[in-house]
């Protein structure tokens, strides 16, 4: 079946705009051989600073990240796209959601891709003194 043949609803899309890809590679593995979740959070706060710095105009820094469960294992040679969507804009903070999904090494078919994790980041905007700032001036 393709995916002309698929109903679009029903088939699992990432949210978000696209803010991060990469290729995981041996570098970046464990002891064990393994692409480490702390690889995945690494990735997934730079796209999230990334995504908050665009919105505040400046520098930002994370000081929350919300509850965090990982789906499934992201092997070497995997193609891992990281998604940020904002969510909520404070005084001087940021909420944003980000998703991580790879597609396999060998994966072609848009089907092939699966998400790994997601979680929501908190983002406060700061000034050039790395003081918290209002996110967007008035």
């Amino acid at each position: 079946m393709t995916l002309l043949e698929t109903d679009l609803d029903d088939v699992p899309a990432p949210q978000g705009q696209l803010t991060l890809k990469l290729l995981a590679s041996r570098q970046d593995t464990n002891f064990y051989g393994d692409i480490p979740g702390g690889w995945l959070v690494n990735q997934m706060d730079q796209a999230a600073e990334l995504a908050a710095g665009r919105e505040a105009g400046g520098r930002t820094a994370t000081v929350a990240i919300e509850a965090m469960d990982f789906l499934s294992p992201v092997r070497v040679g995997s193609m891992v796209s990281v998604y940020t969507q904002v969510q909520e804009i404070g005084h001087s903070s940021i909420k944003i959601d980000v998703e991580v999904w790879v597609r396999p090494p060998h994966g072609q078919r848009i089907e092939e891709r699966q998400k790994v994790t997601e979680a929501r980041f908190v983002m406060v905007a700061l000034d050039d003194n790395g003081r918290i700032r209002a996110v967007h001036s008035d």
